[in-house]
């Protein structure tokens, strides 16, 4: 089993495993109020943001799979997470065993197709690497450009759900 993040790179970006020293950027990132606005609807803390990073790594080692810091390929700059995790969120319907697929990225980096390209490259390690033929990714039904992320990767709608009393869109793909 994998227990640290592959190192992954497209045209544009280089996704790699978090770091400790990734906490400033990825607090700086959750605690902006257009970052979270379809997530939790409230910032992150930078405890919150550390605990993030630490479950990160984490599900590297449990599981093979986790999240990627997403760096600009060029440059280096910080500009978002993206992965796989097991959450064990309760949720309706269950999505019990089913690998979740989630992205988020800064500010500076919306609007260009990165999350797509970023996506992109996890699903064809995914495809490999976890064992696992379909993956699920949720959203809050407003949240359109994340959603147009996942149908340019393949997914379709699975069901309306409930996750922490709101009402959720469940979208999943088959590989």
């Amino acid at each position: 089993m994998i227990k640290t993040a592959p190192v992954l790179e497209t045209p544009r970006l280089r996704l790699r495993g978090h770091r400790p020293e990734d906490l400033d950027r990825v607090a700086a990132m959750w605690a902006d109020e257009r970052v979270v606005r379809y997530i939790s609807g409230k910032p992150s803390t930078r405890s919150q943001s550390w605990a993030r990073i630490l479950q990160y790594i984490g599900h590297w080692q449990a599981l093979g799979f986790g999240y990627w810091a997403v760096e600009d390929r060029q440059t280096g700059v910080f500009l978002g997470d993206v992965g796989l995790a097991d959450f064990k969120r309760d949720i309706v319907p269950s999505l019990e065993g089913i690998p979740e697929i989630g992205w988020v990225l800064a500010p500076h980096a919306h609007g260009r197709g990165l999350a797509t390209e970023a996506v992109s490259a996890v699903l064809t390690w995914a495809d490999v690497y976890v064992l696992n033929n379909r993956t699920v990714c949720l959203f809050d039904p407003e949240n359109l450009a994340s959603i147009r992320v996942a149908e340019k990767n393949g997914y379709v709608w699975k069901a309306d759900g409930l996750y922490m009393n709101q009402e959720i869109l469940i979208m999943q793909r088959f590989h």
